[in-house]
């Protein structure tokens, strides 16, 4: 297979993979995780800073997100921040630290997140076959300008295909890791 081709295929299917995964690290499954955290954007004497850069986070417990500043004089902007992100979070402050509890979850909430997830896995499959589709058609383009034999062309299919389906069972994988996380939470 054109190693240019195939290049750009795994680079395409490697970042579908990996915001994939960085939706399911936001999806909160009634455990504390920085990554439910860490990318909120504070305002920072005028910028919009992430969170990771402005703060340590640490999880002390399973049910518990605490957040050290840099800067102790960010811990208001830090809560302001947190509160006003959609992730429904009510974090104590002490003048020093904040504290985010996790409430575990209702079996209603887990059903929710259950199909979010399997919603999310599905658009990266389609996401991956669209990919697949495009470097197929690259493939035939190259073979209707006679650049390589018709068996060439299989093999090259069979090729885009193998490296499809190891993408999509990456998906599959943290898919079933979730749902796991989700449902004992």
């Amino acid at each position: 297979m054109d190693k240019v081709l195939k290049k750009q295929m795994v680079e395409k299917m490697e970042k579908t993979f990996s915001i994939v995964s960085e939706e399911f690290a936001n999806i909160k499954t009634g455990r504390a995780s920085p990554a439910l955290i860490e990318g909120i954007k504070v305002e920072y004497y005028g910028t919009k800073t992430p969170l990771n850069q402005l703060a340590s986070i640490t999880i002390p417990e399973a049910h518990l997100i605490v957040i050290h500043p840099f800067d102790e004089k960010a811990i208001e902007n830090i809560e302001k921040a947190i509160i006003s992100s959609d992730l429904g979070m009510n974090p104590s402050n002490d003048g020093s630290v904040l504290r985010i509890p996790i409430p575990p979850l209702t079996d209603e909430r887990r059903e929710e997140l259950k199909k979010l997830v399997n919603r999310l896995a599905e658009e990266g499959k389609v996401s991956l076959r669209n990919i697949r589709r495009d470097a197929i058609k690259d493939i035939q383009d190259i073979a209707k300008e006679g650049k390589i034999s018709k068996d060439d062309e299989l093999r090259f299919k069979d090729e885009v295909q193998k490296i499809t389906d190891h993408f999509t069972d990456k998906i599959k994988d943290i898919l079933i890791k979730k749902e796991k996380e989700i449902l004992n939470g």
